[in-house]
């Protein structure tokens, strides 16, 4: 990135994650010109690591040269609240990381009382659900592999094998060739090999990843990517529009400054929030709402797990990341999450189950005492991935924490609704059957015994509320104080969803964007802080996809 000043765009979009990269193709389909700045580095199939010990390749610490895909951020602060959050990084965010598993939320989430009295969320929603899914390729995943066949156990032992099911995921299972979605405007694809090696990046072409369809698109409709672009500010300029201050990542001297009509945030929960605590507490944009921060979510997560002790047997690796999910319960959702053969770096973050609700040290240290086998058998990574499933356990229950600005960083106090939870008896009780199943022992992470969950699904901290006073956002994702601002990630999602939120965050950026007007037309959105009223969606000036392919702009008027 070289140093100077970058004019002649109408909209900055900061972030290319599943917000950022719908918003480049949908704006730019309109005939705006869009910049997109993306503080990691731009991957093609080849360059992404081959397992999670290509460390700068996996891991993103630009400052120690590692610009991989794997950000690892430790939210701190008030007991309890504190949360590890795992988050994507590169041109493509989230979806070069992400299991590529696309449910729809359960019913809770439209409910929530955060947002509900403005519309009929779900109803509204569900023709950009519908937009999403053919742009994402969802599928129902079509191979039953030894991970599932152990999850179907699992829940029938819980009394609740009717629940279980085929993920929907979005890779592309079909023959090497031709794009198969955007009617030969998007690229050739291969089809997956089942080799399980999702969250260290795709390097075969088969999963559906942003810069496969949304962000490729819109580079082909005219918006322009800049890589390794760090924002620092967002300035209002006197004559209207604002100045956004970028360097280079893993720099502090190569600097760049865009200037714009709009800018969109959508870094991702955690990137957007740490910029606009910023920019409101140092003065740069002191009207933006109080209730910045609160609201944040973790998806009422927690990362768990089982192991065989040895490699024999069949592998637990086998499919694509996530292949199946069951409900122990109305409020709970758990997937069978796995790592390609070789990678197994992330198991250095696994130990003993501990419960909860105790002092978890000290029922660490008498069950290391009690079987040290057991204990020392943590030391032994070899074969990790192939003979472990991860559990990621979600909940759609309203609890939240609340997010501010601290010294070092970002720091976390107590929210609305019932604590975040520092573990969740029903997955305790599902890896240690698990465990069972597979002749194996169950896992929790280091950081559970400091009662720090873990969470891959950081959300909220810039809900969508009727006004100033009840949200950061309007509910055509405004920033309130601002004319021209905009958050379109998942940090407007405004509850815990129960499931994964990758294809909620792309709907609720369809829906934003649909109300858009085509660049140069009048907007037909009421003034920033007035009621919400519903309105059709606007279609584009030119779109990219031709109207007879499978993912073709299909508007619908509710």
């Amino acid at each position: 990135m070289a140093e100077g000043q970058v004019s002649g765009f109408d909209v900055v979009v900061i972030g290319s994650g599943f917000g950022g990269g719908v918003s480049a193709l949908r704006l730019a389909e309109k005939g705006y010109r869009v910049a997109v700045l993306e503080a990691g580095r731009r991957f093609d199939r080849s360059s992404l690591p081959a397992t999670s010990w290509r460390l700068r390749d996996f891991l993103w610490a630009p400052w120690l040269g590692m610009k991989g895909i794997q950000r690892i951020h430790l939210l701190r602060g008030e007991k309890g609240t504190g949360v590890m959050v795992l988050a994507g990084a590169g041109v493509g965010g989230g979806s070069l990381v992400y299991a590529n598993t696309l449910y729809e939320p359960l019913d809770p989430f439209y409910r929530d009382p955060q947002w509900a009295s403005i519309t009929d969320w779900k109803a509204e929603l569900a023709p950009y659900y519908d937009q999403a899914k053919r742009m994402l390729g969802v599928t129902p995943n079509p191979a039953h592999t030894p991970a599932d066949a152990v999850m179907l156990k699992i829940a029938d032992r819980m009394g609740v094998g009717g629940t279980f099911r085929p993920a929907p995921v979005g890779v592309y299972f079909g023959p090497d060739g031709a794009d198969p979605y955007f009617g030969g405007a998007g690229p050739e694809r291969r089809g997956c090999v089942q080799c399980g090696e999702c969250m260290t990046g795709c390097r075969h072409g088969a999963k559906n990843t942003l810069t496969e369809n949304y962000l490729y698109l819109a580079e082909r409709a005219g918006a322009r990517v800049y890589a390794e672009c760090t924002v620092t500010s967002v300035r209002p300029l006197p004559s209207g529009g604002y100045e956004v201050l970028a360097r280079r990542t893993g720099s502090a001297r190569r600097r760049r400054v865009f200037t714009a009509r709009q800018v969109i945030f959508a870094a991702g929960a955690w990137g957007t929030q740490r910029l606009l605590h910023r920019l409101r507490d140092d003065g740069t944009l002191p009207r933006i709402s109080p209730r910045l921060g609160t609201l944040t979510r973790t998806n009422s997560e927690a990362l768990l797990g089982f192991e065989r002790p040895s490699r024999g047997g069949e592998k637990l690796n086998a499919g694509v990341a996530i292949t199946s999910s069951f409900h122990p319960d109305a409020e709970t959702h758990i997937e069978p999450v796995r790592y390609g053969d070789g990678s197994n770096a992330m198991g250095l973050l696994r130990t003993l189950l501990i419960d909860g609700g105790q002092n978890r040290w000290k029922a660490f240290a008498r069950e290391a005492a009690r079987r040290p086998l057991r204990a020392l058998g943590l030391l032994d990574l070899r074969g990790w991935s192939e003979r472990s499933l991860i559990a990621l356990v979600m909940q759609a229950k309203d609890n939240s924490i609340t997010v501010r600005r601290g010294r070092f960083g970002l720091r976390s106090t107590r929210g609305h609704g019932e604590p975040n939870p520092t573990w969740i008896p029903a997955g305790h009780e599902a890896v240690r059957i698990g465990a069972e199943e597979v002749g194996g022992e169950p896992r929790g992470s280091w950081l559970d015994l400091f009662d720090i969950p873990a969470t891959a699904h950081f959300l909220g901290g810039c809900a969508i509320g009727a006004s100033p006073g009840e949200g950061v956002i309007d509910p055509y994702h405004r920033l309130y104080g601002y004319e021209g601002l905009h958050v379109v990630d998942g940090s407007s999602v405004a509850a815990n969803l129960g499931v994964n939120p990758s294809l909620t965050i792309t709907a609720l950026a369809e829906r934003a964007m649909a109300l858009w007007p085509n660049a140069g037309e009048p907007d037909a959105r009421p003034p920033l802080g007035t009621a919400y009223r519903p309105l059709p969606p606007i279609p584009p000036r030119s779109p990219a996809v031709p109207a007879t392919a499978p993912a073709a702009l299909r508007l619908i008027t509710r």
